[in-house]
């Protein structure tokens, strides 16, 4: 498809390194992605939800202003440092709220990650903790917004609404060698 093409709602399904992940757009911005897991049927029924309007798509057929963000995806699940902060999402239909959770959410590098007090303090919500995680485990757009960079107090590895739960955090940040930005017992 051209980049004229870019007003029409759609969804694709791709392969990664992890299973089928797949996004959904509208109007040229990014209206829901997925994790990848194993059942391509399910990942096509919750994107088909989100764009009912929509028409599956491939890769190829994808409007060019998008098909980066597949390609992104698929480096980044590879273990390659790739920045998706840029990915044009539709935020219209999120609250504000969860809004600045995830704009901030976008900042966190690969390879690093936070608490969920960091991300509350960082927009201005300290003692929101459990609001940041509600509003991540609502994530509509992994791992363009990369959830899975933010942890429990203490480092400790914190929940995970994603396909397989937990244990896909942990293979997402090993796959980015992600390390805490909290101080070791002996930088303090």
């Amino acid at each position: 498809m051209s980049s004229g093409t870019a007003g029409i709602s759609g969804f694709a399904v791709f392969g990664t390194p992890l299973g089928h992940g797949g996004i959904a757009w509208r109007a040229g911005t990014v209206v829901r992605s997925l994790l990848p897991e194993a059942d391509a049927d399910a990942v096509r029924s919750r994107l088909a939800a989100a764009v009912p309007d929509g028409r599956e798509g491939t890769k190829n057929t994808v409007p060019d202003s998008l098909r980066h963000v597949i390609d992104g995806v698929v480096s980044l699940l590879r273990g390659d440092a790739v920045d998706l902060s840029e990915v044009p999402l539709d935020l219209a239909s999120v609250p504000a709220f969860q809004r600045s959770v995830y704009e901030f959410v976008r900042t966190i590098p690969v390879g690093h990650t936070v608490t969920y007090g960091d991300v509350a303090t960082h927009i201005g919500e300290p003692g929101a903790a459990r609001a940041v995680g509600r509003a991540l485990g609502a994530n509509p757009f992994a791992p363009i917004v990369p959830c899975h960079r933010v942890l429990a107090a203490g480092g400790a590895i914190g929940g995970f609404s994603g396909p397989g739960g937990v244990s896909t955090k942990q293979r997402l940040l090993a796959i980015e060698r992600a390390h805490g930005d909290q101080p070791a017992l002996f930088d303090l």
